[in-house]
């Protein structure tokens, strides 16, 4: 099984982070300030360059006012849109 960083689903999970950034009008350096890191951090993990373990995830998640519950079920669904999605 390859690693789960290369699979289309995590690309996908790269992809929806990226998005919500970007729906919020955010720049990649606007939210890395808010999370205290450098922005090669938000670019390195938006590119899947660099693999996000959890709680990065819940930091990032509130950082852009996000529902990370939301996130991983629009990661978990087959088409990869969450059923409330319209």
């Amino acid at each position: 099984m390859p690693s789960s960083v290369f699979t289309a689903q995590y690309a996908r999970f790269c992809e929806l982070l990226a998005d919500h950034r970007q729906q919020r009008d955010l720049t990649q350096k606007e939210l890395a300030e808010r999370l205290g890191k450098p922005q090669s951090f938000v670019s390195k993990y938006e590119r899947g360059e660099r693999r996000l373990d959890l709680i990065e995830f819940l930091q990032i998640t509130h950082a852009l006012g996000a529902d990370p519950c939301a996130i991983i079920r629009q990661i978990a669904e087959p088409n990869g849109r969450s059923p409330n999605d319209s």
